[in-house]
């Protein structure tokens, strides 16, 4: 008989209901069967205003009923049909911009996604340089850098790409801990210092030898590297948290369009890469007789070289700039995350928390970021294999430029159609990145079995062709989600500190391949290469949930369940089996979902976070005449409610409702029901009543 008992719990009064007092805990409370109408399920007055920020109505049916619980054919016309109104309404948009200033959707993109994007634009920019150059520096200094080279060490060469990218694996796991600990703003400006640093010294780069200028090339790439490692995690978590727009969380806004905006963002990167390769076609032409064919002159690689470095530090020195004066909010949204968590430095307890919870994810994001870099540098192998076949002049560094910017602009084609379609709710997140690691398991493993045949004069186009698929595929995939998703399926309070590490573990995959690219053939990589592609889809498939359509300020209410030890008493859609990863699944993590439930504690929730409002304005004058951004939804309906609900001489739920003309009949249940239950203590309830659902069955 005991599981039919429900706790009497006489210090936790239901929303609406007078408390009354029944002296201090004893420990003794009494138990009573379960009766009448649970307290647990929201009223049809609560239903009714409470509904637009419940049931918003690009994520619920007119009946209640979340897109992802819809049949697969209702669930698409739902889908399209909030995107087509979506679509429409950004349409009217831009047009009325035009209206008012035809420049203005320039303007709104360069706040949007230039601004946002900056940092990894210079970062694209300056590390695809580094690519580039080393050919010319090959022809230029051939007893340097050339393969006979008997004037500088080989290590030391070798040195130059290692330290490269430990500097940006040692910024990376630094800077995130740096965002979560000091905050986001702090993490932006020294980014842009440490960069702005590392650009001056690969600009002045000197030595008395050859082998002393290698030497100070590499260290102050691993100086850039540095401050190129901190923009990975800084820039996802701070275009996710809207740092530009004052740390507002708009969740409409999130939930439609938060993949675009951070895909946007960290499309730049692109851009950059663009920019850079036309700045040294230009450059070289300039300085090497108005020519880009061999010989090269010192004097033209020491232009190229040296003011292809010099032009983005100019551009970095404003980003500090910017970063310091202009975005004094960019950490906002973490503060409130400690506030709420009594948390001032570092929070260790989130981050233990996290492991515990979501193990499974960092595997994904780490591992898929992992594989993808492998990927990501093994594209690469196609280029001079083509370039020998089908080229007049493969020996011109012009040509292997010329192709990098056709590749370039393929890749580009991949951010912006990645950018389009990551927050639709039928592809989303997960499916793009495995079908792009399952598209770059094929473009590898089709020349991997057939070498030379697709290497000869006969199959060198398709050969070519799938080159730049592999590029399109690893850019609308892997490359752009996993940037997105190691920062929005972690809480605030390690964001940074997740994304950083997943990018971590994602650069040991570059750094694999530089090492293992150097002791094996071309033939051979093609056998190594695919194999992570695959491994990279089975990693997503398992252990990547798909946060598509999921606002993250609801990811954030089941953190804070977490935090307080109620994990099992959360019921929302952050738990939904559709957000979930298998394994989630497999585990029972979506075991306590109920979205009838979940309603009821959302309205407790957001009944806590407006008394704690309204006592800040009480105690503070100042704050009580400055409007808080998360009130404009709260109507004034559910002020009086909540209001009534707070005041001990007011009425009752049930009273106050048939004032306003609500006809509804009063619950069965008493009123000293108990207001949090588990599923369990409900499996009698919801047996033997029928319940108040906004859903339909």
């Amino acid at each position: 008989m005991a599981r039919f008992l429900r706790h009497h719990d006489e210090h936790d009064p239901p929303i609406g209901e007078i408390p009354v007092p029944h002296g201090p805990e004893t420990g003794d409370e009494h138990e009573h069967y379960p009766r009448g109408h649970s307290t647990n399920y929201a009223t049809d007055y609560e239903k009714q205003i409470f509904s637009h920020l419940t049931h918003p109505d690009d994520s619920y049916t007119n009946d209640g009923v979340y897109w992802a619980d819809l049949p697969f054919w209702k669930r698409l016309s739902f889908v399209n049909k909030v995107d087509r109104a979506e679509s429409a309404d950004e349409a009217k948009n831009i047009w009325a911009m035009i209206k008012q200033d035809p420049l203005s959707p320039v303007s709104w993109y360069f706040r949007n996604a230039i601004l946002p994007g900056a940092g990894l634009g210079l970062e694209g920019y300056v590390l695809f340089s580094i690519g580039n150059l080393e050919p010319l520096f090959e022809a230029v200094w051939g007893t340097c850098w050339g393969k006979g080279a008997t004037e500088c060490s080989k290590n030391w060469i070798a040195a130059v790409t290692y330290l490269e990218i430990i500097g940006i694996m040692v910024g990376q796991v630094a800077v995130g801990i740096i965002g979560d600990w000091i905050g986001r703003r702090w993490g932006l400006i020294q980014d842009a210092v440490v960069m702005l640093l590392g650009l001056l010294m690969l600009t002045g780069s000197w030595g008395m030898t050859l082998q002393g200028w290698v030497i100070m090339y590499a260290w102050s790439l691993f100086v850039y590297g540095f401050g190129v490692g901190g923009e990975y995690p800084i820039t996802a978590t701070s275009s996710m948290e809207n740092a530009v727009s004052a740390g507002k969380l708009s969740t409409r806004d999130d939930r439609l369009h938060r993949g675009r905006k951070v895909t946007m963002a960290f499309l730049m990167q692109g851009w950059g890469q663009f920019v850079n390769q036309v700045v040294l076609i230009v450059l070289l032409v300039i300085f090497n007789r108005g020519s880009g064919d061999p010989p090269y002159s010192m004097t033209a690689a020491q232009y190229a070289f040296r003011l292809s470095f010099a032009f983005p530090a100019v551009g970095t020195l404003w980003l500090a700039y910017y970063r310091t004066w202009k975005m004094k909010s960019a950490s906002k949204h973490l503060e409130k995350a400690k506030k709420k968590s009594n948390v001032t430095g570092y929070d260790v307890r989130s981050l233990k928390l996290t492991v515990g919870n979501f193990g499974g994810r960092l595997l994904a994001t780490a591992g898929g970021w992992f594989c993808n870099d492998v990927f990501f540098y093994g594209n690469k192998l196609f280029q001079s294999q083509f370039i020998k076949v089908i080229s007049d002049n493969p020996n011109s560094i012009m040509t292997t430029w010329t192709w990098n910017l056709v590749n370039v602009v393929v890749s580009l084609a991949g951010y912006y159609a990645a950018s389009m379609t990551i927050d639709n709710k039928m592809y989303g997140r997960k499916t793009m990145q495995q079908v792009g690691f399952l598209m770059c398991f094929v473009m590898f493993v089709i020349p991997a079995f057939n070498y030379g045949y697709y290497t000869s004069p006969a199959g060198i186009h398709a050969f070519q062709a799938m080159y730049f698929l592999s590029s399109f595929f690893n850019q609308f995939g892997p490359n752009s989600v996993t940037f997105l998703v190691a920062g929005e399926v972690y809480p605030t309070q390690i964001r940074a500190s997740a994304h950083g590490f997943s990018a971590m573990i994602g650069k040991a995959g570059a750094l694999l391949a530089s090492v293992l690219y150097n002791f094996i053939d071309t033939p051979t990589r093609f056998y190594v290469v695919p194999w992570f592609g695959l491994a990279g889809m089975l990693m997503t498939w398992l252990w990547l949930p798909d946060t598509t359509g999921l606002d993250l300020k609801e990811q954030e209410r089941r953190w804070q369940y977490i935090l307080d030890g109620r994990a099992d008493e959360y019921h929302g859609i952050a738990i939904h089996p559709n957000h979930l990863s298998l394994w989630e699944r497999l585990t029972g993590v979506g075991k306590n979902y109920h979205p009838d439930l979940d309603m009821k504690a959302k309205i407790r929730d957001i009944r806590t976070e407006w008394e704690e409002r309204e006592a800040a304005r009480a105690a503070s004058d100042v704050e009580s005449a400055t409007p808080v951004e998360d009130d404009e939804d709260l109507t004034d309906e559910i002020h009086d409610y909540f209001r009534g609900a707070t005041n001990n001489n007011s009425v009752n739920s049930l009273k106050a409702e048939k004032l306003k003309g609500v006809d509804r009949a009063p619950p069965s249940r008493s009123n000293d029901a108990r207001s949090d239950e588990t599923l369990e203590e409900h499996s009698l309830d919801e047996k033997s009543e029928p319940k108040a659902s906004m859903s339909t069955k």
